[in-house]
């Protein structure tokens, strides 16, 4: 168990019954009346974020959530497959858990995948990945001085809003929490 004034952003609970990883808090202290802490909590089981407040002092438990590094292998279906890089164990996880994951994953892709309690939650993707452009608006000479930008569309289907002297075939480097565009590899 655990203080609910001992949160940190990232760390995971399990409150009613649900895996919840705290995204946001906030310790109130109002003049009058009992402090209480502000929380915005994310369920890891099927991704909604909700908003909960807590007595300062309360307990929860901490869930202990494993991280095992795989290897991204293949579609089968609506199936993905994934392989332990140490027991080389087969993994599937179902589209739908891995919906957001999916415009970054490309094959052999090395990853965390999250569990608890043999249950698997979902994957852990690094801060940025390469991605190659397969489709873009050629860019026309003497266009880079306005900064402006074009979409184009990545190998996993991604499309991002990229500088005008990106071209087809480039590798890019794409930040993952946000969808965009980082740099060329």
């Amino acid at each position: 168990m655990i203080s609910v004034n001992d949160f940190r952003t990232g760390l995971t609970i399990i409150v009613d019954g649900q895996l919840y990883r705290v995204l946001d808090f906030q310790h109130v202290k109002p003049g009058k009346g009992a402090a209480f802490v502000r929380s915005k909590l994310r369920n890891l089981r099927n991704g909604s974020v909700n908003e909960k407040t807590f007595r300062a002092g309360e307990k929860v438990e901490k869930a202990q959530i494993d991280n095992r590094k795989m290897q991204y292998l293949y579609a089968q279906g609506d199936d993905h497959v994934f392989m332990d890089l140490e027991s080389y164990e087969q993994t599937e996880l179902s589209s739908a858990a891995i919906e957001y994951e999916l415009k970054f994953l490309t094959e052999n892709m090395e990853v965390h995948i999250q569990s608890y309690q043999s249950e698997m939650l979902g994957v852990e993707l690094p801060n940025t990945v390469e991605l190659e452009v397969t489709e873009t608006e050629p860019g026309i000479k003497g266009d880079t001085a306005s900064g402006g930008t074009k979409p184009a569309t990545l190998e996993t289907g991604l499309i991002v809003q990229v500088p005008f002297f990106v071209n087809q075939g480039d590798k890019l480097i794409i930040n993952t929490e946000e969808a965009s565009y980082v740099s060329r590899a």
